[in-house]
């Protein structure tokens, strides 16, 4: 077909989803009349290779799809909280999608699947504020490396999310889930609760059913805490495998992105466009949840960290019980190091963030340092109406520079002591995966109080740089907790595989019911 006819094609699908909304004898659908729209597809469950082969024999358009998500948004978000925008061209991008798919052209499995982005990943056409209204002004000049792969695959960039405000990397007890430009996100469970951080509102976002996959970031938990907390899959990849470029930054040392969804499968057919470089590599992550193997034979080793809660431990041991019944072999172990990695990560961190921060702030409109953005929170009232400190950004201004010796053997014992927590335990036991809870029940949220979130689990994966997965263990009361697989530097498509069979066999996950509260007696 000429370029003239596709443009055309593209002009009608554009503006058809305008029009078709008062077309006398069909049925409307009331925002927020349930996950279903009139294809009966089930937004809660329906996974993307499902939605791929609608699309491909045409019983579903992107246009259809990307409409239903943002009533889906309109409806139910004024609950949560999760959403800070929807993109104005979402529509143009599913359109453009549907002639693919009408031509034969789509471009792979994201073509035409809707996608939010955690506001601390550059995007040209919409603000990218990691929270703060000191970025609130026009957006960056370019996409991060990640969003123009997830472009090029024909993915509806669908708008972005709120999250902890500077990844929750600014005052020593923040609130998890509050930004002064996006509030403060509620955990769609229990409305009160918190959803983790930073990527709260990635994780919440997909809980609701608000679209299909979202893309959330990890220095150290901020993926798989808030997957574990808000009942969905999250997956911290190995250090490298996802580009950090046009990502604001904690430490070049530990933060990635990742894809998070509501299954298996889709989170590791969205890693693959995000390491879309490597085919090879692509095509062995999807593979690995699309035909998981079984457990039988699997040794898993349980760190059950019973300082989380007797409601949680509970959880662990029915989550060994189930997966012993499918044939896997679990073995408790403790992984050894963790009060080492405890006491140097947070200096570290600290010393990488100055850096890192500084480099970032240069490339964009508004505080130009850290220490311009210092001045800048302290002169804007909006910046502490959840909390008002910024003593971790005060403390990176005073930390020791990257150069220094004393934090090159820092970041040196950092690293080969995370890696040895893993590598050891592994070998020892003979393990194909270190598991752990992911998350305590939520706590409630409490501005004056901040977070209750010493949860270690995600440390020596992070510290690392290898690859976590958080996949729905199971509920203490009305709140969900998640199971976290670690595994072996660039074991990536292996702990997938390993997670969808664990998905499988524990079948955990259900929609949320927006409860207003729930007493804490009802957690233990």
């Amino acid at each position: 077909m000429k370029k003239r006819s596709i443009a055309a094609l593209t002009a009608a699908l554009v503006v058809a989803p305008l029009l078709a909304t008062g077309v006398p004898g069909q049925p409307a659908v009331a925002a927020g009349s349930g996950p279903t729209f009139p294809r009966g597809v089930d937004l809660d469950t329906v996974t993307i290779p499902e939605l791929q082969e609608r699309m491909s024999h045409g019983a579903l358009t992107s246009s259809e799809l990307t409409r239903s998500y943002l009533r889906r948004i309109k409806a139910v978000d004024p609950k949560i909280h999760a959403v800070l925008r929807t993109s104005p061209t979402a529509l143009r991008q599913a359109a453009a999608s549907d002639v693919r798919h009408r031509l034969g052209r789509a471009r792979g499995p994201l073509d035409g699947i809707p996608v939010l982005l955690k506001d601390n990943v550059n995007t040209r056409d919409m603000p990218t504020t990691a929270g703060s209204t000191a970025l609130a002004g026009s957006p960056p000049d370019t996409d991060a490396d990640l969003v123009a792969k997830l472009r090029a695959a024909g993915a509806v960039i669908l708008g972005k999310t709120n999250l902890s405000e500077w990844a929750n990397f600014r005052a020593a007890k923040p609130t998890s889930g509050w930004s002064a430009v996006g509030g403060q996100t509620n955990n769609p469970y229990v409305l009160d609760r918190n959803p983790c951080g930073s990527s709260s509102g990635s994780a919440a976002a997909l809980a609701a059913s608000l679209a299909q996959v979202a893309i959330g970031t990890e220095t150290d938990g901020s993926i798989v805490c808030p997957a574990g907390m808000n009942g969905v899959v999250g997956h911290k990849p190995s250090l490298g495998l996802v580009s950090r470029s046009g990502v604001v930054p904690i430490s070049a040392e530990q933060d990635t992105a990742g894809p998070m969804a509501r299954n298996v499968v889709d989170t590791a057919i969205t890693l693959s466009v995000l390491n879309g470089d490597d085919a090879a590599r692509a095509l062995a992550l999807t593979d690995a949840a699309t035909r998981p193997g079984g457990l039988r034979g699997k040794r898993i080793g349980l760190w059950r960290l019973p300082s989380l809660g007797t409601g949680t431990d509970a959880l662990m041991t029915r989550t060994a019980a189930r997966l012993r019944a499918a044939g896997a072999e679990v073995v408790e172990v403790t992984p050894p190091y963790q009060d080492r990695l405890a006491e140097l990560e947070f200096p570290a961190l600290l010393s990488e963030f100055h850096r890192d921060i500084d480099a970032y702030l240069a490339t964009r409109n508004g505080p130009r340092d850290l220490a311009r953005l210092v001045e800048f929170n302290r002169t804007h009232p909006a910046e502490r109406t959840c909390f008002a400190g910024q003593e971790l950004f005060e403390q990176a201004l005073v930390a020791p520079p990257t150069t220094d010796p004393g934090h090159r053997a820092a970041r040196a014992e950092l690293k080969d002591l995370s890696r040895r927590s893993i590598d050891e335990t592994m070998a020892a036991h003979d393990l194909d995966a270190i598991a752990s809870p992911a998350n305590p029940p939520a706590w409630t949220t409490d501005c004056g109080r901040g977070d209750n979130d010493v949860i270690p689990s995600s440390t020596p994966a992070a510290v690392a740089g290898y690859p976590s997965l958080s996949v729905p263990a199971g509920f203490v009361g009305e709140l969900p907790v998640g199971l976290l697989l670690m595994a072996g530097d660039h074991q990536d498509a292996e702990l997938l595989s390993l997670g969808a069979a664990v998905e499988q066999r524990l079948d955990a996950w259900r929609a949320p019911r927006y409860l207003p509260s729930v007493p804490s007696d009802t957690l233990r």
